[in-house]
């Protein structure tokens, strides 16, 4: 595993690369998700409740992400020993195949790197512990959505498909329109401030204005 200094991660910020041992072999992170979106996400340690579930519930949606070309990626601190025994208890579990690749940051230099860890606890051998941690990374590389949660609270895959869907939109129609409250494919967008009249006219001929700073429009996109 390589050393990094730790970079701020933030929304537009550019993901650094990487390279990490995996339950699939030594990664590079650049070369793995080039072209593709990522999701990466962290969680506390293997064998865990929460984590079970939540990993399981991943691979179940491996197709969905596949179709919007997302690769997956997720990371703890423990080995790829480890982790392989974990995958076969999740797939006896879960009854989907874990396909994805786990990172093992057994020196929590990566989790620290993209501020996936709990600074105020440690573990046995003083790591610092990673928190359940959601990054979306577009195919530049962009950080383009961040979600943290409490060790006791799971994930919600809705959620994450939802916000992925949201921003492969968002940038196919090149940024003239927003997703609003509990937006899902098919229903309608808000279209962005700069979107002037004549615009509208012409390529949004269905939509509606509610207040001069929220138009409304259906959204027939594939």
């Amino acid at each position: 595993m390589t050393s990094h200094t730790r970079p701020q991660i933030y929304l537009g910020a550019t993901a650094p690369n990487f390279t990490a041992n995996t339950s699939q072999g030594p990664l590079d992170f650049y070369s793995y998700a080039k072209g593709s979106w990522c999701l990466f996400f962290s969680h506390p340690a293997d064998f865990t409740p929460i984590c079970t579930t939540e990993i399981g519930a991943f691979a179940q949606l491996a197709d969905e992400f596949e179709q919007r070309n997302c690769k997956m990626l997720c990371m703890s601190t423990n080995s790829a020993e480890t982790h392989l025994q974990w995958i076969l208890d999740i797939e006896d579990v879960t009854g989907a195949k874990v396909t994805f690749p786990m990172i093992c940051d057994e020196d929590s230099s990566i989790s620290t790197m993209f501020g996936m860890v709990d600074s105020r606890n440690f573990d046995e051998r003083g790591r610092p512990i990673p928190i359940r941690c959601v990054l979306i990374i577009d195919p530049q590389f962009e950080v383009r959505l961040l979600h943290a949660y409490p060790l006791s609270t799971g994930r919600n895959t809705a959620e994450i498909l939802r916000c992925l869907d949201s921003l492969q939109v968002v940038d196919q129609m090149r940024g003239k329109v927003m997703t609003p409250i509990n937006w899902i494919p098919g229903d309608d967008v808000i279209l962005s401030p700069e979107v002037n009249q004549k615009e509208i006219e012409r390529n949004f001929p269905e939509a509606r204005e509610i207040r001069p700073y929220l138009r409304l429009t259906p959204l027939d996109v594939d």
